[in-house]
């Protein structure tokens, strides 16, 4: 039986089943990968993470590449190994999802937050200076490349190697985008993927981390399993009595499994042929919608990873706002999300930082009027149309006369 998630969305016709926002291309290829390392009995860090590790390396045309078990971990990681400490300070953009922020938080260092463009909603190259500027106490930059979109690394990287700054890329939406013909990850000192279920290259959870400092990579690696100098792979399959290990630092428990690598070997094969998919959505929502100036598009730059295809509305065109028209999409069977409830208006960043809704006016108007469409490999040519057709159909019965 075949149980490809690739597939198209299952139903008697394109117009009686329900579209999910995602849905992972998974299909006997992932399967028989996990069997085979259940198989192997050995069901952590092993070969299986090392080939990936070489493979994603070679994708991305990094020095070094170091498999965890989420995004999350590999920030945090990679934040710990440029030396961010307790009072320092690392500006990111509230217009992401918490990790990028808790992880500063992690190490009893501040997030300095910075707006984003109102084009891409990336992290404004401009404010940064500003900021970079007036806070002598920033150690460290997260540019997030929000939806695969590409932020302006130029700018960003000329304005931290004034200040003296390490740029920590979060690429979690970025695999296997690219800026100026480079990938997106490779650009700062360290750039941190996520493999999470719904990302263009997935592993169910997990993350790499990728650098050309060889000294970094010593350091992140050490720290991924515990701060012991030697892997586990190493001393458990010696021929030799081989058990003995130093513990050099207080690291952590980030290691990504087998199981989850061998996942990600199958997915980076495929990755081209799911880009490439996710790219034509993209082109036919783009020309779809294109004519109805109630709705902000995003831009193509030609080299996005297209993990998300969001679109804004327009407050002042129609009657209703933004969470009504997602309801009706939803009445409809269309699902959608909300990327993102910018970091400055929850509870733990607003109370303890003093932070006020309209600090951060980009970030907030993009919150109140963002919708992200279903974009993935296996979303039918039918279903893409469809979800066009109430788009517009919502907007325009709700156009202001």
């Amino acid at each position: 039986m075949n149980r490809s998630t690739e597939r198209p969305e299952r139903g008697s016709s394109e117009a009686n089943h329900s579209i999910p926002f995602a849905r992972a291309a998974i299909d006997e290829r992932e399967e028989a990968a996990v069997l085979r390392v259940l198989r192997s009995g050995w069901l952590t860090t092993a070969s299986e993470c090392k080939a990936f590790e070489r493979e994603f390396s070679a994708a991305v045309g990094a020095r070094h590449a170091i498999a965890v078990n989420s995004g999350t971990a590999g920030l945090h990681l990679a934040l710990e190994a440029v030396g961010v400490s307790r009072g320092d300070r690392v500006v990111t953009t509230p217009y992401t999802f918490t990790a990028s922020a808790e992880v500063i938080r992690y190490l009893d260092a501040d997030p300095l937050f910075v707006d984003v463009r109102e084009d891409d909603l990336n992290l404004d190259p401009d404010e940064l200076a500003g900021a970079l500027h007036d806070n002598p106490d920033v150690t460290a930059v997260i540019p997030v490349h929000i939806g695969g979109h590409s932020c302006r690394m130029d700018e960003i990287m000329q304005h931290c190697a004034g200040a003296g700054v390490r740029v920590v890329e979060d690429a979690a939406h970025a695999f296997p985008g690219t800026f100026a013909g480079q990938p997106l990850g490779t650009i700062g000192e360290v750039g941190v993927y996520s493999f999470y279920a719904t990302k263009t290259l997935t592993t169910g959870e997990g993350g790499m981390i990728v650098t050309d400092d060889d000294a970094l990579a010593r350091r992140m690696t050490v720290m991924r399993l515990h701060g012991i100098d030697r892997e586990v792979w190493d001393r458990y399959t010696s021929s030799r009595p081989n058990w003995e290990y130093q513990v050099v630092e207080a690291g952590y428990k980030y290691n990504m499994p087998d199981i989850l690598a061998a996942i990600g070997r199958v997915q980076l094969e495929k990755s081209t042929r799911l880009t490439h998919r996710r790219r034509e959505i993209a082109h036919t929502y783009l020309s779809g919608l294109l004519e109805r100036d109630y709705l902000r598009l995003p831009i193509d730059s030609g080299e996005s990873s297209w993990h998300l295809f969001i679109i804004r509305i327009d407050p002042d065109r129609l009657t209703i706002d933004r969470n009504e028209f997602i309801r009706r999409l939803a009445e409809r069977g269309i699902g959608t999300s909300v990327h993102y409830i910018p970091l400055h208006v929850m509870p733990y960043y607003r109370d303890r930082y003093g932070l006020r809704a309209e600090d951060f006016p980009v970030s907030l108007r993009a919150y109140q009027t963002a919708i992200s469409l279903p974009i993935y490999p296996g979303l039918h040519e039918e279903s893409v149309r469809r979800v066009i057709r109430e788009v517009i159909r919502i907007g325009d019965d709700a156009l202001r006369r």
